[in-house]
């Protein structure tokens, strides 16, 4: 398998508003809160989301929960360029929709801050968890789809190395 053939593979489709990224074993929502609800959130409001779509059941599964700030950063994709709410590019497959947030609520807090990622710029950074809706914060829900994956020594487009 070529390394084209593998980049083309990453996610799949599961047809049921998941995708799978079958390099890391893991579930995405295919849609963000922002792209399901219309409105940005603060920590609060995104682990009420997850907790939510827990109980629904959604796509048949219970164990949603927020990425960490790692499994953000492998998402992250300098070569691709989707657009966000604003038609400004952030750096998600394709296979995520159009229209999604750029700054997402991630799992790691300690005190009054809670941990974000942005896909414009391939950065994690503390956000205070009351970041009012001005904040254009968003969450996109993952779980976790098989045996954790590590991966050591890979390094970004940017230059950073990656700690998987």
């Amino acid at each position: 398998m070529s390394d084209e053939e593998e980049f083309e593979d990453r996610f799949i489709d599961n047809g049921d508003e998941t995708l799978t990224d079958s390099r890391y074993n893991l579930m995405w929502m295919k849609e963000d809160l922002y792209l399901m609800k219309g409105k940005w959130c603060n920590w609060k409001g995104a682990n009420k989301f997850v907790s939510q779509i827990n109980e629904q059941k959604f796509a048949g599964f219970e164990d949603w929960r927020l990425p960490t700030s790692q499994e953000c950063r492998n998402l992250y994709d300098h070569e691709c360029k989707n657009a966000d709410f604003n038609d400004d590019i952030v750096h998600l497959d394709l296979k995520f929709p159009e229209g999604c947030g750029f700054t997402y609520w991630c799992a790691e807090d300690k005190g009054i801050n809670a941990m974000a990622y942005n896909f414009y710029s391939d950065r994690n950074y503390p956000v205070r968890k009351i970041t009012s809706a001005e904040g254009f914060m968003s969450c996109r829900p993952v779980r976790t789809a098989g045996p954790k994956v590590k991966k050591f020594g890979r390094t970004s487009n940017t230059g950073r190395t990656r700690r998987e």
